[in-house]
């Protein structure tokens, strides 16, 4: 599988991005699919995960109500919605896919990875 994440840019706290990885191979379908996120300094965090049939998701508790994660099987793209952003969303976001069965936060678990798209919050 290969992974291209795109959408990232500069918004103002409170502002909204829609973030797209594009993703080709035949595997990407029964791949669970991850975002996680890197800010400066820190260590890579998890922020949200959706099956391979896209009918169950898992987020990181501080992302819980503001971001939203979806996918097209036959588009072969998974979508991160982020609503009411904040500077400390700040970071720059991969997309992932896991060929394993359950869903995981753990970025370790994940067998590919896209090259990441920056987003930053201003207050």
């Amino acid at each position: 599988v290969q992974l291209q994440a795109s959408g990232g840019g500069s918004v103002q706290a409170g502002g909204s991005l829609s973030l797209s990885c594009a993703a080709s191979g035949r595997t990407f379908s029964r791949s669970n699919m991850g975002w996680f996120r890197q800010a400066p300094g820190k260590e890579r965090e998890f922020v949200a995960v959706i099956n391979w049939t896209g009918g169950s998701a898992y987020y990181a508790d501080s992302r819980k109500g503001r971001f939203t994660i979806s996918r097209d099987n036959a588009k072969n793209a998974v979508y991160l919605q982020m609503n009411s952003l904040k500077p400390e969303d700040t970071a720059v976001y991969y997309c992932a896919a896991d060929l394993g069965g359950t869903l995981s936060q753990n970025w370790k678990r994940y067998d590919y990875w896209g090259q990441g798209t920056l987003v930053t919050v201003s207050s």
